[in-house]
């Protein structure tokens, strides 16, 4: 008889199944590919890769773009598989048996998840009827659990609203444990909005951000942390060795050279943001919740039906169903300006004809 590790049933699992969409806006993917030139020279790049040699510079290289760029030492940043795997690590390296993890909630589903497999005691603060953070609230839980990490994420994913500096701040001024801030949406937010500039003031701050998004490299799997380097060293210890492979390394390098080349899009999908929130409160019964994101989350009466409707015409959104304090909501991805204008006319019309 098989004898899994006690709780794995139990688990849940995230689901990535996919299938060949119309309009696929299920998982606030960048809605094209790397710009022409960008690609150009990561092609170009990748042709000099040494497949017989295993990772090594080229961490060192990103990791030193980084540190330039945010005026931190190198030691203050590392790379993973994508900021959920960052996200993951942090949770082994500060979770535990009999230790206490806090995280907002609704919040990325993973959290949840990362706490089982971490072996931690999860404790989920309730975000406001309007999604946001009571700040004083969430001190409490992680005073009252003797937590040994706090996480929250900003913009958060899936109401898409953004947790201010300032209450960030106080946060940090009010734990004894380590706080892990999830900036994988923050460049449509902004550089100012970032919690970077605290990582000096307060040095159990984390900071994890993700090419994913912004960047467009989803396919790539290319995250990293921000922190102290005492922090950094510890959790690198949680990794497998050369965790992360070259061809995703060289990319992000050449991405982040690049970095400028990206922002004609994010202002785009900003403008998108506004463009489609302000759309889509002109449609009876719909709920809109303002996003500093490039997907917005809506709420509907009858989501489950109009879900159901969408799929049919080949057009993938996320759907919350009956999740608590998500009842009712679809999360939908920015596509491009025509795209968006697909989806919300099939929207309007299943409004018109259903109510």
């Amino acid at each position: 008889m098989l004898k899994y590790r006690k709780g794995l049933s139990d688990m849940p699992a995230y689901d990535v199944a996919e299938r060949d969409w119309r309009l696929k806006l299920n998982a606030n993917e960048a809605p094209t590919s790397l710009p022409p030139l960008v690609e150009e020279r990561v092609m170009s790049r990748l042709s000099r890769v040494a497949f017989n040699r295993y990772p090594n510079q080229e961490m060192a290289d990103i990791i030193a773009q980084v540190a330039s760029n945010y005026s931190l030492r190198e030691e203050q940043i590392f790379f993973g598989n994508g900021s959920s795997e960052i996200i993951e690590k942090l949770f082994f390296a500060f979770g535990g048996s009999g230790r206490s993890i806090v995280y907002p909630e609704p919040s990325f589903s993973m959290y949840r998840i990362y706490v089982k497999t971490a072996d931690a005691n999860g404790v989920p603060v309730g975000l406001e009827e309007d999604y946001s953070l009571d700040r004083e609230k969430f001190v409490r839980a992680v005073r009252e659990s003797k937590a040994s990490l706090a996480v929250i994420c900003t913009p958060n994913n899936p109401t898409g609203n953004l947790i201010s500096l300032s209450d960030i701040e106080y946060i940090a001024q009010n734990v004894d444990c380590a706080l892990l801030v999830d900036e994988a949406y923050l460049e449509f937010a902004g550089e100012d909005a970032s919690a970077v500039p605290l990582l000096k003031k307060y040095p159990h701050l984390i900071v994890a951000r993700t090419f994913s998004k912004a960047y467009g490299l989803a396919a790539a799997r290319v995250g990293y942390m921000m922190a102290d380097a005492s922090i950094v060293e510890m959790t690198k210890k949680a990794f497998m060795p050369y965790h992360l492979n070259v061809l995703s390394l060289v990319t992000a390098d050449i991405v982040y050279q690049m970095r400028d080349d990206f922002q004609p899009r994010i202002y785009m999908l900003r403008d998108e943001c506004r463009r489609v929130n302000e759309t889509l409160k002109g449609f009876p019964g719909l709920t809109v919740y303002p996003s500093c994101t490039n997907f917005i989350l809506l709420k509907y009466a009858k989501a489950v039906e109009l879900n159901e409707y969408l799929t049919e015409l080949g057009i993938g959104v996320r759907s919350f169903g009956s999740a608590p304090r998500l009842e009712n909501c679809l999360r939908v991805s920015l596509g491009t300006r025509e795209e968006n204008d697909v989806w919300m006319k099939e929207v309007k019309r299943f409004i018109e004809e259903k109510g």
